[in-house]
């Protein structure tokens, strides 16, 4: 781990984000930038979309509703 200083402005909003988020201020911080840096990445992706593939991928494949296509379901 490495300490950083930041802006108190941003480590409140990190704060207040982080909270109904249910993540760490650490963590919060940490997501902001791996967003970031993947738009950053793909600035032909809108910043909405990025965080939701974030967060998509991140989620617990067991808990996801498989897919039927309506032709196939019984």
């Amino acid at each position: 781990m490495i300490a950083v200083q930041i802006d108190d402005v941003l480590y409140n909003q990190a704060k207040m984000y982080a909270k109904a988020e249910h993540r760490t201020i650490s963590g919060q911080i940490g997501f902001w930038a791996l967003v970031g840096r993947t738009a950053l990445d793909n600035p032909d992706l809108p910043i909405d979309f990025v965080r939701d593939l974030l967060i998509a991928d991140a989620e617990d494949l067991s808990l996801a509703t498989p897919f039927i296509p309506e032709g196939k379901r019984s």
